[in-house]
């Protein structure tokens, strides 16, 4: 039985809230309803000074500048950890060949051995092994010769400044 009761209270309830929602939003309505207040201002925009606009212009050239900041130590300590080959007892790679997408000819130096391996994505093959002495003293010269610059980012700043001088001088002002 008390169940019943709470039941018919709650329904009684219900019936009384949407009642009297209607007579809630009508008198809200009659009074201008909540927007009432913003019917006569009209919306203007901010005033823009010359020293916001100098604030905002230096704000980005700050940005332009930390972020070419981080990217000058990014390639200087990253950049110079990560592109030095591994050297290791084991082996090297000395050359590689990419032929295409994941398939490419290395030759690698294993315990004094020189191998040309076929590379593809599910399977290395051996060409051939490097016997001539000759052809073995140039891998090692030429790996040798090869020398990574620590300073990747002063390249490429060398390289955007020579791109700089092929504009035409009428492009340039």
């Amino acid at each position: 039985m008390g169940k019943r009761y709470y039941m018919l209270a709650c329904l009684a309830g219900l019936l009384f809230i949407a009642m009297a929602e209607p007579a809630l939003a009508a008198e809200e309505a009659a009074q201008g309803g909540y927007l009432s207040g913003y019917e006569t201002n009209v919306p203007q925009p901010a005033a823009m000074s010359w020293w916001s606009t100098a604030a905002y212009l230096v704000s980005l050239f700050v940005i332009f500048a930390f972020v070419v900041g981080m990217a000058y130590l990014a390639a200087r300590f990253l950049g110079g950890h990560f592109a030095r080959p591994m050297k290791t007892t084991a082996g090297r790679i000395v050359t590689n060949l990419p032929l295409g997408p994941g398939k490419s000819v290395c030759i690698v130096e294993m315990s004094g051995h020189f191998l040309m391996l076929g590379v593809t994505e599910h399977k290395i093959t051996l060409l051939r092994e490097i016997t001539d002495l000759e052809e073995m003293e140039r891998l090692r010269r030429m790996d040798s010769d090869i020398t990574f610059s620590g300073d990747m980012f002063s390249q490429q700043l060398g390289s955007l400044s020579g791109l700089a001088q092929k504009i035409p001088p009428f492009l340039r002002k």
